[in-house]
């Protein structure tokens, strides 16, 4: 069984994320794919601005902030990810880079799906994070979530997703699921 952790996106205090993310794990729990999901919240971890002396990639997974410590032993138990992330400015939350950054080795030969929403779709947030993800050797699934800000959200406010998104992130979850299983051979 794989590992799957949705990782939100955004750490604002009015933010919907959470909500998307919470959806995305029933909606995947309901598939029965032998994968275990787990929402991981970066603003859980409360990290400050990207400082650390030493690359991520030479820091040999020792870094010098307990928060930093305890995100790299969630991310290296993980075979896999969907990051959930809204779009600002055409690209993903300063929050979610940071997070992202904070670490290297951990995220590699693993699959991940990206869950976007936006009043455009989050169409650029999405291919800005496949490109982050790919420089840190993440394999990113083809098909992605999009979803509207002004059709899949009540007041812009409470997440109701339109039924038609059903197929499009069965094939997210389960091709995420599917490479997951694939990469742990090579980890």
């Amino acid at each position: 069984m794989v590992r799957i952790g949705i990782i939100t996106g955004s750490t604002r205090p009015a933010r919907v994320n959470l909500q998307v993310a919470e959806w995305v794990r029933t909606f995947a729990e309901e598939l029965d794919l032998d994968a275990q999901f787990e929402i991981v919240d970066i603003m859980e971890y409360d990290f400050p601005m990207f400082s650390e002396d030493v690359p991520p990639a030479m820091a040999n997974k020792e870094y010098s902030k307990d928060t930093v410590n305890a995100w790299s032993r969630k991310i290296d138990e993980l075979d896999g990810f969907i990051f959930i992330t809204p779009e600002y400015n055409k690209s993903i939350t300063a929050s979610l880079k940071n997070a992202i950054d904070y670490i290297g080795p951990e995220w590699a030969n693993k699959a991940a799906g990206i869950v976007g929403y936006g009043s455009t779709l989050a169409v650029a947030a999405t291919l800005s994070l496949r490109q982050i993800l790919g420089n840190l050797n993440i394999a990113t699934v083809t098909p992605f979530g999009a979803f509207s800000l002004f059709t899949d959200f009540e007041n812009m406010k409470t997440f109701k997703p339109a039924e038609i998104h059903h197929a499009t992130m069965e094939n997210v979850v389960t091709t995420t699921v599917n490479w997951s299983k694939g990469l742990k051979t090579i980890r």
